[in-house]
């Protein structure tokens, strides 16, 4: 009934199946939405790239886990870990550009 996204062991947003799949608020969970293929030939949906390659969970970046793929990232995104939090009524998303 709800989903999880994590994103090197840390969740990045939780909600509603319904709501994560209608309204993603987080970065990665909008690229790994993107990535589904449509089984329709002539549809060719809009893909969110990452960039770069993921960072050592051994050695965690300052900041946002997400920020060096991230294709919103923000410098505010470098300067401390956004937590969860509730953005919506069982939606939360752990990210400074949600909105």
């Amino acid at each position: 009934d709800r989903v999880a996204v994590m994103y090197l062991g840390k969740i990045v947003e939780t909600a509603a199946v319904e709501n994560i799949f209608s309204n993603p608020l987080h970065p990665y969970t909008e690229a790994l939405l993107s990535s589904v293929p449509v089984p329709d030939p002539t549809i060719r949906p809009e893909r969110k790239m990452l960039r770069g390659e993921p960072p050592s969970p051994i050695d965690l970046p300052k900041g946002c886990r997400f920020k060096d793929r991230c294709f919103k990232a923000k410098d505010t995104c470098s300067q401390a870990e956004p937590q969860l939090k509730e953005v919506e009524r069982n939606h939360f998303v752990s990210c400074y550009l949600w909105q």
